[in-house]
């Protein structure tokens, strides 16, 4: 039996990394300046961020120019979607999401809506894949916007981003990215996938939390959002994060020089977990595509019968530590819009749980969870009045 708590819920947030934790200790003390001061102590702030922006640069392959530093994800999917909103607000106010991404995406819409914008959502099946033919039926004349997740945060579907955007250019509509999950896990070139904009955050590659970024192609002019200083070539007011923009840098350093390595070592994680759970604890569902196209650390899976919040508690008891879905929404009692979207009935969606792995995960983790996931989920069904395990079978 394992004695430390495992965790499997990297999707929601990951350690910072050794080498981003020292790489940031001499600027909470040492070169604490603002980098906005026109003395020693500034220059010194302002050349680590300029450093840290031509990493990030570099490995997205875009300028540095094109990079502004956020506090995170969500506000980077904001100000994608509302400078858009707002700044081709003459030529038209329709938006065309996917119903599957991020709360930071649905909720802004929402907004948007009660402002005078119309929102459409692209259809998706039930593997949570993009359907590009309904989504070029609902383009319009008026549409100014297009968004879609690369990676989904809940079932880990790899989203078709370059074919996305070369729909939305080919009517000269503005494509947008969530690339949150994908950072650091897929290889991102914004030029190849031609998006005009894309969101990363920190945190999710073993990077600081409280910072990310958000690309924005050069020519496109969209509005700001955050206003009061001249931060962020005057795009974005606030005082920049040094140490979490040097963080977010060195982790995505680290996370790129080993993407090849991780993505194979985790995938393995994942595969073993899946296969396990599929052919050893009956009357479950994997959400998601099988393994193709799939995010490397991702595992979701609903279970017949029983809530997904009653085994999460019991595999928090045995000092595992999952998700219920994406951290952001995991509070509310609603089941998942994402699993509502690709198909899935009520009752299936709220039985879900995320498992997501990382670089530091062993194989004997994934074999004790597995083996403590059978009896929780045995035990829930027999308290289960949904569960008839005769009938059931019976049925099959």
């Amino acid at each position: 039996m394992l004695k430390k708590p495992i965790y499997f819920d990297h999707a929601a947030t990951t350690p910072v990394c050794e080498e981003a934790f020292m790489k940031m200790k001499p600027y909470f003390t040492d070169i604490f300046g603002n980098p906005n001061s026109q003395h020693a102590y500034g220059r010194e702030a302002v050349k680590a961020v300029d450093e840290a922006r031509d990493t990030i640069a570099a490995i997205i392959n875009c300028k540095p120019n094109e990079l502004y530093f956020t506090s995170g994800g969500t506000e980077s999917d904001n100000w994608a979607l509302r400078g858009a909103a707002s700044a081709f607000k003459n030529k038209g106010r329709h938006i065309i999401i996917s119903p599957i991404e991020h709360a930071a995406m649905i909720t802004t819409a929402h907004v948007l809506e009660k402002e005078g914008y119309e929102i459409s959502f692209m259809k998706v099946d039930g593997e949570g894949f993009v359907d590009l033919e309904h989504l070029k039926s609902i383009i319009r004349s008026d549409t100014i916007f297009i968004g879609c997740m690369l990676a989904n945060n809940e079932v880990g579907t790899i989203e078709p981003i370059k074919e996305i955007a070369a729909i939305a250019h080919e009517r000269g509509v503005v494509c947008f990215a969530d690339a949150v999950q994908a950072a650091g896990v897929l290889k991102i070139d914004v030029k190849d996938l031609g998006v005009d904009m894309l969101s990363m955050s920190s945190h999710k590659i073993y990077g600081p939390k409280g910072v990310g970024a958000l690309y924005i192609r050069n020519g496109l002019l969209i509005d700001s959002i955050q206003t009061g200083g001249h931060q962020e070539r005057m795009k974005r007011g606030g005082t920049t994060n040094v140490p979490g923009v040097v963080g977010f840098a060195e982790a995505f350093r680290i996370a790129a020089r080993d993407l090849d390595k991780n993505f194979e070592y985790v995938s393995m994680l994942r595969d073993r977990f899946i296969d396990r759970v599929l052919k050893e604890v009956p009357f479950v569902k994997l959400n998601g595509p099988a393994k193709e196209n799939r995010l490397p650390a991702n595992a979701d899976f609903s279970f017949r019968y029983i809530e997904g919040e009653s085994i999460l508690f019991s595999l928090d008891l045995a000092g595992i530590a999952v998700s219920s879905g994406s951290a952001c929404s995991s509070g509310s009692l609603e089941p998942s819009h994402v699993l509502l979207a690709m198909g899935l009935p009520e009752g299936l969606a709220h039985g879900s749980i995320r498992f997501s792995f990382g670089k530091h995960n062993t194989v004997e983790e994934i074999d004790y969870a597995v083996d403590v996931l059978k009896g929780a989920v045995e035990r829930l069904r027999e308290m289960s009045p949904l569960f008839n395990k005769k009938e059931i079978l019976k049925n099959v």
